[in-house]
């Protein structure tokens, strides 16, 4: 389903089925990252409030461990999306022909 970390393939490898249609965008990375940055928030204020590290440890702990949640996390989320758009048949907006009565 992915090529790369978060990017997804052209085609299934196994049925072919082709990905092109879909467009999950960048919805899922801005919901992890509020979501998983209230997450990391909340314990770096409880480390702050129970240790009173230095500065550096807060940065060396809660830098590298909110980019690895988020995306290791992105795959799982991008692929539910995309799932979620199949099952539904979700297409892009279109606005409909209307026709002039006057």
């Amino acid at each position: 389903m992915f090529s790369g970390p978060a990017r997804f393939a052209e085609n299934c490898s196994h049925c072919g089925f082709s990905y092109a249609s879909f467009n999950v965008g960048d919805g899922p990375a801005a919901f992890l990252t509020m979501g998983l940055g209230a997450i990391v928030i909340v314990l770096a204020v409880l480390l702050e409030i129970y240790g009173h590290p230095p500065f550096w440890v807060h940065a060396l702990i809660w830098i590298p461990l909110t980019i690895l949640l988020v995306v290791l996390s992105l795959r799982v989320s991008k692929g539910m999306l995309l799932i979620a758009e199949h099952r539904n048949r979700a297409v892009e907006g279109r606005l409909a022909n209307k026709v002039d009565e006057s």
